[in-house]
C-alpha cells in the first residue's frame, strides 16, 4: 500500500455513517483504495442493497478524500459482492453496538 493510499484510509476513517455515527471504515464499508493518475477508486458496499443514505456517504468520500493535494477525481465502485456481513466489522464498532 503506497502512502498515498495509506492517506486515503485515513480520510475515509474520519467518515461517520450517519445512521450509526460509526466510521464506515470500521463498519467494512470499505473494500479496497486504488490510486491511478490522480484519481482514488474506493471500492465500497452498503450494509443494504437500495440503502437510502449512499448520497449522503457518497458526497462525504468525495468531499473528505478530495481534500488531499494529490487527489483530482474520486470515483466510488458500489459493490455487493461479497455482501457486507457484521464479520466485515472492527471490534471497536461492535463494541460501540453493543454486539460483544
Amino acid at each position: 500500500m503506497t502512502l498515498l493510499e495509506k492517506q486515503v484510509w485515513q480520510k475515509l476513517a474520519e467518515i461517520p455513517d450517519p445512521e450509526l455515527n460509526i466510521s464506515i471504515v470500521d463498519l467494512g464499508l470499505i473494500y479496497k483504495v486504488k490510486i491511478k493518475d490522480g484519481q482514488a477508486k474506493i471500492t465500497m458496499t452498503l450494509t443494504t442493497i437500495g440503502c437510502p443514505l449512499f448520497g449522503t456517504i457518497q458526497k462525504s468520500i468525495e468531499n473528505k478524500v478530495s481534500e488531499l493535494k494529490q487527489i483530482d477525481n474520486v470515483k466510488i465502485d458500489l459493490t455487493f459482492k461479497p455482501a457486507w456481513s457484521m464479520d466485515r466489522m472492527s471490534q471497536d464498532a461492535k463494541i460501540k453496538l453493543g454486539l460483544i
